[in-house]
């Protein structure tokens, strides 16, 4: 890992609130504060698709299966499946009265999660809106209850819940589907912080779905979970003061990686070196032991040699398949056999290098005009110019090539807040722009003011000119 930036890419203009990546890495779903959504080419950085919306956007995610839709998290309106032409189906509010919602989509696409601010959660088809299961999670007070996000493990059908009364629910998205509509699932594992009673900013799983990680909102603070016993395995504490944004898992490796006051923690293991896996023999030592040498050791052959071990020779004699490409587990579905072929694993880019002018050299076939030529071209041709080594690097330096230009569909919704603001824009900024403004504006006046005048005395001093 060289912590270096692999590829800058820019497509809004505003900051960015959410971040989705396609199935095969090749696509990325962005989605700003100026209620924008773009679909990026990883590989080029060309914006192939850009929606607008009348609306702040939340969150958004591609389909876990599919390129050709992704769901989008309107501000204070029912979550919406897009396709990528424009098309759209809106996703059914259990209830009206209640916009607050958090949307996403399963492991395979195939089912949209939505949970309240009154800790009911819904199940629909993501192919027709179709409502196919839902629960409650407690029968408590709706303040107590109100569902924050939700995600899904990447590898089985579990599925966590966190909601607003500091509890972490893990729940089998298979019994979910299997008690129907108004059915009663019991969640598998109730996570917690006894002692603090944290609420929880961001949760996930790990990349094997064994681990449940969640950050808390208070402070810069990641607490890890066993889900199969619930036990709490490591509290880890970041730089005091900050509070943590977001939290996410490697999808391979046991790293996380945490975000806090524009600061990207990365988390991980302690590597040991383990000398002894380069050679068999090899045996570490904690201190000096004094070693007898056997008195036929280096000879050239070992009499003392142990006889047993011979027949382990036929061991090196297996044959390897150096022409397969096998399929690497950590890179395949748990309902897949292959790897996606399609799947950008590696991110190309080349080394910066520095061109001086110094190590600048023409092209062969180049040939710079002599002082003769020069001053006939000058003499004959006033419009030609004279070119030099410095011009010809100059006008034949690679330009950059133009941007594929992105479709650009405008998304209407009905009854969606148009004046509101995103939640990560304050106001402030705005009042100060008022105020500017109004300040700029007086400005504005105050000298057109200083005009008039200036322009009433050159008035009088032309009068007072023609009468003398």
């Amino acid at each position: 890992m060289t912590r270096g930036i692999s590829k800058v890419i820019s497509a809004h203009v505003h900051p960015v609130c959410s971040v989705s990546w396609s199935r095969n890495g090749r696509k990325l779903l962005t989605a700003s504060t100026d209620n924008t959504v773009c679909i990026i080419d990883v590989a080029t950085g060309d914006t192939d698709h850009r929606f607008r919306f009348p609306s702040p956007i939340l969150r958004v995610q591609y389909n876990p299966r599919s390129l050709s839709n992704f769901l989008v998290c309107p501000m204070r309106h029912p979550a919406i499946v897009v396709g990528v032409d424009g098309s759209r189906l809106i996703i059914p509010l259990d209830d009206e009265a209640d916009t607050t919602i958090s949307a996403l989509f399963d492991r395979r696409g195939l089912h949209v999660f939505t949970g309240n601010s009154k800790g009911r959660v819904t199940v629909h088809r993501a192919s027709d809106a179709q409502l196919v299961a839902s629960f409650r999670v407690t029968q408590g007070a709706a303040s107590t209850t109100a569902i924050k996000s939700m995600e899904f493990a990447r590898r089985g059908d579990w599925f966590l819940v966190n909601s607003a009364d500091r509890i972490i629910r893990v729940y089998n998205s298979t019994e979910v589907l299997a008690c129907g509509i108004e059915g009663e699932p019991e969640p598998i594992q109730k996570l917690q912080d006894l002692v603090n009673k944290t609420m929880w900013k961001k949760c996930c799983f790990s990349g094997d779905g064994e681990y449940v990680c969640a950050g808390s909102s208070r402070q810069h603070a990641l607490y890890i979970w066993d889900k199969t016993n619930g036990n709490l395995v490591k509290i880890l504490h970041g730089t005091k003061g900050e509070l943590l944004l977001d939290v996410v898992w490697h999808p391979v490796r046991p790293i996380a990686c945490s975000i806090s006051s524009g600061v990207v923690s990365i988390w991980s293991q302690n590597q040991v070196e383990n000398w002894s896996a380069f050679a068999p023999d090899f045996k570490e030592l904690d201190e000096n032991v004094e070693y007898e040498e056997r008195e036929s050791e280096f000879d050239d052959e070992d009499e003392d040699k142990i006889v047993a071990n011979l027949h382990n020779r036929d061991v090196d004699d297996l044959e390897v398949d150096v022409c397969k490409i096998a399929p690497i587990p950590a890179f395949c579905s748990s309902d897949e056999e292959g790897e996606d072929p399609n799947a950008l694993l590696f991110l190309p880019i080349a080394p910066e290098v520095e061109d001086t002018d110094d190590t600048w050299a023409p092209p062969p076939e180049f040939q710079a005009p002599t002082q003769d030529e020069n001053y006939h071209h000058h003499h004959h041709h006033h419009s030609k110019r004279h070119y030099s080594s410095s011009d010809f690097s100059r006008e034949n330096s690679q330009t950059p090539p133009r941007r594929k230009k992105a479709k650009t569909h405008d998304i209407s919704l009905e009854g969606s807040p148009i004046h509101d603001i995103h939640p990560l824009l304050s106001n402030k900024p705005h009042k100060d722009k008022n105020t500017h403004s109004k300040r700029s504006s007086a400005h504005g006046t105050s000298h057109h003011r200083i005009h008039k005048s200036e322009s009433k005395k050159h008035s009088h001093r032309d009068k007072y000119k023609s009468s003398s």
